[in-house]
């Protein structure tokens, strides 16, 4: 019997995940957060600058570049992923689903949002603003 833990260190498996910090240098060289949390979620802790919101039941049809409700930014399989949650446990979950449909360079954010905001990066407030 597989557990969810069992799920998650498999989904991490062989994969780089960037801390805040190379996250926030990847996301000037190109990269794109995406933020999977829910509207509640968001509400209640706050949300990241420019990242793309696409809640988690409806990513996998939002980035693949083949398929017919992609957004613009999910052009090709090429492009850098970084998916965030609240903690990092179900954006690599995510990422790993994403990896499955070819989107090679899919990763997470390690510590999730709690960790951005932790290391001073830049938030919108969970009352003010989200996006």
């Amino acid at each position: 019997m597989v557990t969810i833990d069992d799920l998650v260190v498999r989904s991490r498996a062989g994969v780089h995940r960037p801390g805040p910090a190379e996250a926030h240098r990847a996301v000037s060289e190109g990269a794109l957060l995406v933020d999977i949390r829910p509207a509640a979620q968001r509400a209640r802790e706050g949300g990241i600058p420019g990242a793309l919101v696409i809640e988690r039941n409806v990513l996998e049809w939002r980035l693949d570049p083949a398929g017919s409700h992609h957004i613009e930014e999910a052009s090709d399989h090429d492009v850098h992923w970084i998916v965030v949650c609240s903690e990092g446990y179900a954006s690599s979950l995510a990422a790993a689903s994403l990896r499955e449909l070819g989107l090679h360079r899919a990763t997470d954010l390690d510590g999730g949002f709690v960790a951005w905001a932790a290391a001073g990066l830049p938030t919108l407030s969970a009352d003010t603003g989200l996006a």
